[in-house]
């Protein structure tokens, strides 16, 4: 048996003609009749009985009918299950993160994906970059979210985010009255840093900017590793910060943020993903995440080619 002949059997016995069932496929009598003939020699029983009233089911039909017809359900329901995995709409996708990523471009992304793939199943992981970028080589996670810049051969990456660094002070600090600040004026002010790993990232971006201003940043808190805690010393007045303008989606009382007076030091979040992947979830992914992050302004050809 193949499945078209199966389906020409349910039409012809759904009609009980031949010349109407042909009429209903869009094809001549003959080549149906024939089609027909075929299938009750390979299953060695008449299917039909034949007169010029039409064409009657045999029992053997009648049971050959319940079963084709259950038999074209799960072909279809297969053919379509296969095409949604193929199209990215069904699987499961692991996503790496650091915790930054969550007061910008995680929450819009990770709603419009589940909206639009409801089926696919989303593994969360919040990491360092270094943890984020073993996972990527190791098979464990599909695709990132950390700061760049960042270089390896083997992962492709994009910025989807852009922000400016802005100066988180107490709210007791003497340059909290004020509306903008002068990064010098912080040359002598304790800093709390966030933790240094093995690429540049957001540790990089702050040290950098400093040095821009003509000073090196005095750390009295250094390697602290979730910028909720950077931004918890600073309310508790150990010290002052350089954090990504996005962090201000976070209200903590004690902590006022000022932008940097004549400066625009930005810092960019990345997604991360491997350069072979063949996932299909991936790619439905990356294009989500081109849709919300990108904008019309960047280079979308990204997307479809991770070469």
């Amino acid at each position: 048996m193949d499945l078209r002949r199966l389906r020409y059997f349910v039409v012809v016995a759904e009609e009980q003609n031949f010349s109407r069932a042909a009429e209903r496929l869009h094809m001549a009598q003959p080549p149906l009749s024939d089609q027909i003939k075929r299938l009750e020699q390979a299953l060695g029983v008449i299917l039909f009985d034949r007169s010029s009233r039409g064409a009657r089911l045999t029992k053997a039909g009648e049971l050959l009918l319940i079963e084709a017809r259950r038999l074209l359900v799960q072909a279809d329901q297969t053919a379509e299950m296969v095409r949604r995995v193929g199209e990215g709409e069904v699987g499961r996708l692991t996503l790496g993160f650091v915790p930054s990523a969550s007061n910008s471009v995680l929450p819009p992304v990770l709603s419009q994906f589940r909206e639009r793939y409801p089926d696919v199943q989303l593994y969360l992981q919040e990491m360092n970059p270094d943890w984020l970028v073993a996972g990527l080589h190791e098979g464990r996670i599909d695709v990132s979210f950390f700061y760049l810049p960042f270089q390896d051969r083997a992962l492709a990456h994009e910025p989807v985010s852009r922000e400016p660094l802005v100066v988180a002070l107490p709210e007791t600090h003497d340059l909290a009255s004020e509306d903008e600040v002068d990064l010098s004026d912080l040359a002598d002010q304790p800093f709390v840093l966030p933790a240094r790993y093995r690429m540049l990232g957001l540790y990089g971006q702050v040290v950098s900017t400093c040095r821009d201003a003509g000073f090196e940043p005095v750390a009295v808190q250094k390697e602290v590793w979730l910028m909720q805690t950077i931004v918890a010393l600073v309310a508790g007045g150990m010290g002052v910060a350089l954090v990504p303008a996005s962090l201000r989606n976070l209200t903590r009382a004690g902590v006022v943020y000022r932008p940097v007076r004549d400066l625009s030091p930005t810092v960019e979040m990345g997604v991360v993903w491997r350069r072979d992947e063949q996932n299909p979830v991936v790619r439905s992914f990356l294009k989500v995440v081109d849709e919300i992050c990108c904008g019309e302004n960047l280079d979308r050809d990204w997307v479809l080619d991770a070469n």
